[in-house]
């Protein structure tokens, strides 16, 4: 029974210990926000910005049939050529694979249909190593100007 009593005056104690812990003294900090200053922006500011560049007349981009082909593979490379987003036709292309030990011209030189497309058969004949990426640079010749696509690559397996 004593044992019963020592356990309760435990608890009641352990629980006046809590209530006086929770009610303890409570600090509270107040931080006050500095006062920012006014932006002001000088008008002459809009008159020294450079002129937003016009895009390019025309453009183009390329890309391969497969990323991954077998070393011994075909694989075809496409290009499209537009101007204000519509395509080009009749424009002679060309195309240089650029290996890791070698660059190669393709003997095609296709011109661009009405929707701006070429396309170049590439037989690799295990020329690139696999695991090895290698891209091709495909130009456009067009109003008297040359124009660059961005690259295709692909990457042996």
């Amino acid at each position: 029974m004593k044992n019963n009593y020592r356990i309760v005056y435990s608890l009641v104690l352990l629980g006046l210990l809590f209530l006086l812990v929770a009610c303890g003294p409570v600090t509270t900090t107040t931080t006050v926000t500095p006062v920012q200053p006014t932006v002001t922006i000088n008008p002459s500011f809009q008159t020294t910005m450079s002129p937003v560049p016009t895009p390019q007349t025309y453009r183009c981009g390329a890309w391969s049939s497969n990323n991954a082909p077998g070393t011994y593979s075909t694989i075809m490379v496409y290009a499209r050529l537009t101007k204000d987003t519509a395509g080009v036709a009749g424009a002679p292309a060309t195309a240089v694979v650029h290996f890791q030990s070698t660059d190669v011209t393709l003997a095609q030189q296709p011109r661009s249909d009405h929707g701006g497309y070429v396309s170049f058969t590439l037989p690799l004949m295990g020329r690139q190593p696999a695991g090895v990426p290698a891209t091709i640079s495909i130009t456009f010749s067009v109003a008297g100007k040359t124009v660059q696509c961005s690259q295709a690559f692909f990457t042996p397996q």
